[in-house]
């Protein structure tokens, strides 16, 4: 049995005259936490609408356990996308509805439960990410860190087979930011779904990753264990890993 999750084979996209991925092959492990790292406007965010179908390659293909969704219309599309979950950057809340109708949307919008069980199935999530006293509050009555819960258990509500995040710990202090880096790696471990994060938290990637993919002129350079990442020997994996203070490794 095929144990990848998402395969992508010679993505290109331009936009104008800017080719932003320059024939991008990856494969992404199913049950695994891949982290594909970059520079800032190198094309990571780019390259994760494409696997979740906001955006249409220039040629390549991408493969979503095992369909091919390029050349899908866009109902077959939206059944693809069933699969996935997804952890925006700011959480992408709704001011207007409280945690627990924010948990509870995409099983309203996608689903015909009975209230009854979305009622356990969003409690059961609230519970997970350690904010079931927290179901009547206001997106506004919330710290940053919290916020990010909230997407988590939204994301997870539908039980996806993939996460994707995008920049999970992006404006949280790094206290938080290891809060909320333990919580994806618990949650992952436990429901042993497929992640892909995109994250200029390098540092705190190499916490959680199985995998990381480097990113760089449009194309993944390398990839392998958060252990050969850093004991690259490729000249522009190691000015990036210095630009950003990664630490050479030395453990076993």
């Amino acid at each position: 049995m095929d144990n990848i999750a998402v395969r992508i084979n010679g993505l290109f996209k331009s936009f104008g005259d800017q080719t932003v991925l320059d024939g991008i092959d990856l494969e992404v492990e199913t049950g695994k936490i891949t982290v594909i790292i970059g520079k800032s406007g190198g094309g990571k965010s780019v390259l994760l609408k494409h696997i979740i179908g906001l955006l249409k390659p220039d040629a390549g293909e991408i493969w979503v356990e095992g369909t091919e969704i390029t050349g899908l219309k866009e109902h077959s599309l939206n059944e693809v996308r069933k699969k996935f979950g997804m952890l925006f950057q700011e959480a992408a809340l709704f001011d207007s509805m409280n945690v627990y109708e924010n948990v509870a949307f995409p099983l309203r919008e996608h689903t015909h439960y009975p209230e009854r069980e979305i009622d356990r199935m969003v409690e059961e999530r609230l519970r997970q990410v350690g904010l079931l006293g927290f179901a009547g509050k206001m997106p506004s009555e919330l710290s940053g860190g919290m916020r990010k819960r909230v997407g988590l258990a939204r994301a997870l509500v539908l039980d996806p087979d993939i996460i994707l995040f995008d920049e999970p710990t992006s404006a949280l202090d790094p206290i938080i930011s290891l809060t909320i880096l333990d919580l994806i790696k618990e949650t992952q471990t436990r429901l042993r779904k497929t992640y892909i994060v995109i994250s200029h938290d390098i540092l705190g990637m190499f916490r959680i990753a199985d995998k990381v993919a480097m990113l760089y002129d449009g194309k993944i350079i390398e990839s392998g264990t958060p252990f050969e990442i850093r004991k690259s020997t490729r000249e522009e994996t190691q000015e990036f890993l210095r630009a950003t203070k990664i630490p050479g490794f030395t453990g076993g």
